[in-house]
């Protein structure tokens, strides 16, 4: 077992046990506040190409036909209330301390995307899929704004096939060629600093 394993395991299992609290209490607002599940599951694309279930808190309505659609602003119609400060705090991304210990994700990687749009990179932007996918990386850092970006678009999934995959895969490439626990702690802490002052 490798370095960065060893530390995704040990932080996986601290962060579950010290936010256990947190998790019961987001849980219980999800179900208050709308009819549905906590939580999200959605299929994503992993290393070496492989599926996974990547765990989300709940933060829409349930309507199975737009799961798919990308999220378009701050105040997408599908948001419930609990779910807009979930997303505008990460804390919807919590659960994917689950997708670290069960060996889907790293703390520090490339963020995994659906499959619709992997099956649109080119044979150089499949090299991201060479290492674990993460909950944070460069590209997280820089697009921390995405949703607000899409909303300024005439067609935000035109833009996000043309602008924003190929600049976070150059973010991505940046990571995967220059990877030391030394650089993911680095983006650990400016990722939440950005979180804390946003």
């Amino acid at each position: 077992m490798d370095t960065k394993r060893v530390f995704d395991l040990l932080l996986a299992t601290i962060g579950l046990i010290v936010l256990a609290p947190i998790f019961i209490i987001i849980s219980v607002l999800i179900l208050i506040d709308s009819k549905g599940g906590v939580f999200y599951r959605q299929i994503r694309v992993g290393k070496n190409m492989l599926d996974f279930n990547l765990y989300k808190f709940r933060t829409m309505y349930v309507h199975p036909a737009d799961q798919n659609l990308l999220t378009i602003g701050n105040h997408d119609r599908r948001i419930t209330k609990v779910g807009e400060v979930l997303r505008r705090y990460k804390l919807d991304e919590l659960p994917q301390l689950l997708n670290i210990i069960r060996g889907n994700m790293s703390f520090v990687g490339p963020r995994p995307e659906v499959r619709k749009y992997v099956n649109l990179y080119n044979e150089e932007q499949i090299k991201v899929l060479s290492v674990k996918p993460g909950i944070t990386d460069w590209a997280s850092l820089e697009f921390c704004n995405e949703n607000e970006l899409l909303e300024k678009v005439p067609d935000p999934e035109a833009y996000y096939i043309e602008n924003i995959i190929p600049a976070k895969i150059h973010q991505n490439m940046r990571y995967i060629n220059h990877n030391n626990l030394v650089g993911d702690f680095k983006i650990i802490w400016l990722t939440i600093n950005k979180i804390i002052l946003n």
